[in-house]
């Protein structure tokens, strides 16, 4: 059980009647015993739970039912879309998945900030705390939040007031749309679909890398072997001789627990490979609904391009510069899909990790530019010298291999000539299949009460 710090609370002006967002105390729909702070005045309802920015031990799950009965009361009672706070849900924190803390300090099944919370935290469920953890509290504190916000006019700017970048705001409206023309029913059957995607994804990713550090170990152990034993038979001190090859045989022993090692991987990575063949099947349909593109990691088409890396703008970024040459690196978490960005022809591709780009490949494209793709975790099958790409065509997954300081695919021109990023095919992607690291987002003059989180990162979203 979590202790609790009392607050000065509210006093709660308990009124009967129906659901409203203005000046008066509103009821939640089927609770009449809560009461609800308004939407017109920003304060914290409630208690706060000791250490209430950190997770709690066993954060609570929903079922699909109880997350739409939730989504259901929290919009009556403050007269905001549910879809819109479906959306949001699934944005921030897959339903409750990831909750953090962002490294910007979000917190919670909505993705507060603290200092927000403080002004809107509510205490919806009626057990005298405001619970940023708790599913009924924030879902509330969002509802109430967004109508503060205008919610009830203009959603699009409430939206952009809950995180302030364009493309939040329509990766939001395409999702609560989805749920709205799909229905409920079809929209938790393609998170269960992104669900199985993303951990079939993640076992192949990590299936691959193990095999690729079990070859590299083994042929390590074996050249460290070899020199020893080349050693040894240079030597007439017998005492010496049988010191290195002893030596030796340490470092074959070490070869051969990496070479099973490396074979159970590569076991489990067969396993993983087909799993992921069933889920992308599955999902293959559902992929060209509107709202599930980036759901379910599609690939993003304009024109004859592809961006390379799935999964939209709320977990793919880039950066207008590259730290040292004309290069891009398109951050995405760890085995999310990469795909072949326009009509192409295979150069290389090399599963053995290159000591700077890991495991990669080079395409030329029908324009004649050669593109190097650089520290994948997995290369597809297909990927082989002289294959014929077509755009948007699976090639890999994002991983970090070789010199990399974290999950990103490493694009660039061979040779690197022109900046990737400035070019018109992949700034055209941005705010639909990735978001800007580095560019400044303009906030209105009026409206908006949620704090910006950063000049240079103004999303938090913990989408996969």
């Amino acid at each position: 059980m979590r202790r609790f710090l009392l607050l000065p609370a509210l006093i709660l002006a308990a009124a009967a009647g129906t659901a409203r967002a203005d000046g008066t105390w509103v009821v939640v729909p089927d609770a009449p015993q809560v009461t609800l702070p308004s939407a017109s005045a920003p304060a914290l309802s409630g208690a706060l739970p000791l250490g209430w920015t950190s997770p709690p031990a066993t954060p609570q799950q929903l079922s699909y039912p109880e997350l739409l009965s939730l989504w259901q009361r929290a919009g009556a009672a403050y007269g905001v879309r549910w879809q819109v706070l479906a959306a949001i849900n699934k944005v921030e924190s897959n339903f409750g998945r990831n909750m953090g803390p962002s490294s910007a300090g979000a917190i919670g099944w909505m993705q507060f900030m603290p200092d927000t919370w403080l002004r809107w935290g509510t205490d919806a469920n009626g057990d005298g705390v405001a619970d940023p953890w708790n599913p009924e509290d924030a879902v509330f504190s969002a509802a109430r939040y967004l109508a503060a916000s205008g919610g009830q006019q203009d959603i699009a700017r409430a939206i952009f007031s809950y995180n302030h970048a364009d493309w939040y705001v329509n990766e939001v409206l395409q999702l609560a749309n989805l749920f709205g023309s799909a229905g409920a029913g079809e929209t938790f059957t393609i998170d269960r679909m992104q669900t199985t995607l993303d951990n079939a994804q993640s076992a192949v990713a990590s299936a691959s890398e193990t095999v690729v550090a079990a070859q590299q170990d083994e042929r390590r152990y074996s050249r460290l072997r070899d020199k020893l034993l080349a050693q040894a038979n240079g030597l007439k001190l017998l005492s010496a001789k049988i010191d290195l090859e002893r030596r030796a045989t340490l470092n074959d022993l070490a070869a051969s627990a990496a070479r099973a090692r490396g074979e159970r991987a590569r076991q489990q990575l067969a396993s993983a490979r087909s799993e992921l063949d069933r889920a992308r099947t599955q999902s293959r349909t559902a992929s060209f609904a509107q709202g599930a593109t980036n759901l379910l990691g599609a690939p993003t088409y304009d024109g004859g391009y592809v961006f390379p890396v799935g999964g939209g703008p709320s977990v793919v970024s880039a950066a207008h510069s590259h730290h040292d040459y004309p290069a891009v690196d398109i951050a995405a978490p760890a085995g999310s899909p990469e795909y072949a960005l326009a009509d192409a022809v295979v150069e290389r591709a090399w599963r053995v990790p290159d000591p700077a780009c890991g495991l990669g490949m080079t395409i030329r494209t029908g324009d004649g530019l050669v593109w190097t793709y650089c520290h994948m975790a997995y290369v597809d099958p297909a990927v082989q010298p002289g294959a014929m790409l077509s755009a948007g065509q699976s090639v890999g997954l994002v991983g970090s291999t070789g010199d990399a300081s974290g999950p990103h695919l490493h694009l660039q021109l061979q040779p690197p000539t022109m900046w990737p990023q400035q070019m018109a095919w992949f700034q055209g992607f941005a705010g639909t299949a990735f978001r800007w690291q580095d560019a400044p987002t303009a906030v209105p003059a009026q409206g908006g009460v949620f704090a910006v989180v950063s000049d240079t990162q103004p999303a938090v979203a913990f989408t996969r």
